[in-house]
């Protein structure tokens, strides 16, 4: 009867003291310089205490805990298991596949992964680092995503306790690139699209032109534990859009506010357009040309046509590139010459009027190799014909004053007669005889 009385009150003494460990293991607190006197209440009504710190602890259990860890994708995970009062008890640290990593410190075959020949592998990226009554630590290094999960810190006592540490991931996307879905043509749109295969959590993307933000659709496509992202637009464009620059950004919390950018530049394309550059001033005979033709266009014509309107070109005609020489003028060669070009997209051409003129007598051409010294026939030309203007001038301004001269005074001997006539002068010449008749006609 004695035993039996003994026997169940170290039970009860047992119990009691699991049920304080339990209560210990559920508010476990960590290391702490001060001492901390804990107070609570069973579902039964008991009021136990424990105490932590410098102090002995009135209630001596065994407890482990784990911590949580966030590492970037090829880090260096280091995975965590506190303990409490240990007494060297078995330390068991498994992966999330619950296979066992280390037992004790020591480094434990992995079961499950087995080569076609059967042999059992070791991971070699798993190192036990520290291993103390207070502390077990492990590290991973070479983290991708498959590491991801739950890793378990377990201590066996006369209860297994055990406690997770969540491993994360995080996946930084590369920087993006940008696709081309629709041709970008003068007077049309352009749909570009920027992508971002791989990252964890999603990464934001976002189109910018001049400091300003274009507005994209954005689709996410889930890959497991990865994700890839897409932002779409779509923009009008002009021939002054070619070469202009977008940047498409990629925003993620694992670049510590950095941020991959990928620069773009539009590629418009659009008809070419043609322009020739001539010489200025009089050409003569004997001078040389040398006609350019200036091109723009996207994609820049590779061929350049040369050709005289309803005539071929001079037998010295010569084509370099876009450049066509013609030298040795003569009047043969005065025409309109025609510079053509074409791309996938449209043609154009423009023209230019060879006129050559005649050289003066005092133009003669000496001998090879000999000064001469030219001169122009033009001004001369000029001057001669201003001076036979002004002499025409002249002379009609004479005639004109002349004519209307002798008309004023016509008119004046015309009255004179008349007026005679009025007072009888004229009658009174006719009484006196044929001497005043032969004076009047006289003084007509």
């Amino acid at each position: 009867m004695r035993r039996n009385a003994l026997k169940e009150r170290d039970e009860s003494r047992r119990e009691k003291q699991d049920r304080r460990c339990r209560l210990n293991r559920e508010f476990f607190l960590p290391e702490t310089d001060e001492v901390i006197i804990l107070d609570w209440e069973d579902k039964e009504g008991e009021v136990y205490r424990g105490s932590y710190g410098r102090e002995e602890p009135q209630t001596r259990c065994q407890a482990v805990q784990a911590e949580n860890v966030t590492v970037l994708e090829g880090g260096t995970a280091q995975i965590s298991c506190r303990l409490q009062n240990y007494d060297g008890s078995i330390v068991v640290i498994q992966n999330p596949r619950r296979q066992t990593l280390f037992f004790n410190g020591t480094r434990a075959l992995i079961s499950m992964q087995m080569r076609q020949d059967n042999k059992a592998l070791k991971d070699d990226r798993f190192q036990m680092v520290l291993f103390t009554q207070r502390l077990v630590r492990i590290t991973l290094t070479n983290v991708s995503v498959s590491d991801e999960g739950g890793y378990f810190c377990q201590l066996y006592t006369d209860a297994t306790h055990h406690q997770v540490a969540t491993l994360s991931v995080s996946v930084p996307p590369e920087t993006p690139t940008v696709e081309v879905k629709q041709e970008a043509v003068e007077g049309g749109e352009a749909e570009l699209t920027c992508v971002s295969p791989r990252s964890k959590p999603a990464t934001t993307l976002r189109w910018m032109r001049n400091g300003r933000e274009i507005p994209g659709v954005v689709s996410q496509q889930d890959n497991g534990k990865t994700f890839s992202v897409s932002s779409t637009i779509r923009i009008p464009v002009e021939r002054k859009d070619n070469g202009a620059a977008l940047n498409c950004e990629a925003i993620h919390p694992a670049l510590s506010g950095q941020k991959r950018i990928r620069h773009y530049r539009l590629d418009v394309y659009f008809a070419p357009t043609v322009r020739i550059v001539s010489p200025t001033g009089i050409l003569r005979e004997g001078d040389s040309l040398s006609l350019t033709c200036s091109i723009t266009g996207n994609p820049l014509p590779r061929d350049i046509l040369w050709s005289k309107i309803n005539d071929t070109l001079p037998e010295r005609a010569e084509i370099s590139g876009p450049t066509l020489q013609i030298s040795r003028l003569s009047q043969s060669h005065n025409g309109t010459y025609l510079c053509q070009a074409q791309n996938n997209y449209g043609r154009a051409a423009d023209h230019y009027t060879l006129l050559v003129y005649d050289c003066l007598a005092f133009c003669a051409v000496a001998d090879p190799g000999a000064v001469v010294e030219t001169h122009s026939a033009v001004p001369y030309a000029v001057i001669g014909g201003v001076l036979a203007l002004l002499v025409f001038t002249v002379i009609c301004v004479l005639i004109v004053t002349i004519w209307c001269s002798v008309r004023q005074k016509g008119s004046y001997l015309t009255h004179e007669a008349s007026g005679l006539d009025e007072h009888g002068e004229v009658q009174e010449a006719f009484l006196n005889g044929n001497d005043a008749s032969q004076g009047k006609k006289e003084y007509l």
